[in-house]
């Protein structure tokens, strides 16, 4: 499994190399697992509950969890956000104002976004597209 530094200084797209998921390890995910990956794929903009995603992997919610960590890495909500964070980039690669961008990828407002931003990459995304737009 990849590990994921919230100081690294590199993009989610790049720590995610070509893969669609960026925790991911190769050929280790569950058909259950999966399930929810898709899902979270499909619809990482909406709510999304811990109790919803193990529904969908057709586990119990205490089981998923520790599935999922187990499998991915990291926690579904951690993973959810690495997922938000990486649309996101893609869209302030294409000059979309942050606030507009928050909310298309999940975040409630522009702080919600800044605050997972840094999280993830180290850096908020005005310093984020500074140093790589």
């Amino acid at each position: 499994m990849l590990s994921l530094s919230p100081t690294s200084s590199s993009s989610a797209p790049e720590l995610a190399g070509a893969s669609r998921h960026p925790t991911r390890a190769p050929n280790r995910v569950s058909r259950a697992v999966q399930r929810a990956l898709d899902f979270i794929d499909a619809c990482f903009a909406e709510p999304i509950s811990l109790s919803e995603l193990a529904a969908v992997a057709q586990l119990s919610i205490s089981r998923f969890a520790v599935r999922f960590s187990a499998e991915i890495g990291v926690s579904p909500q951690q993973y959810v956000r690495l997922v938000r964070v990486r649309h996101a980039q893609c869209l302030l690669r294409r000059g979309l104002p942050p606030s507009i961008v928050a909310t298309e990828v999940g975040f409630f407002d522009q702080s919600h976004l800044c605050r997972h931003f840094k999280r993830v990459l180290g850096r908020t995304p005005g310093e984020w597209l500074s140093a790589n737009g």
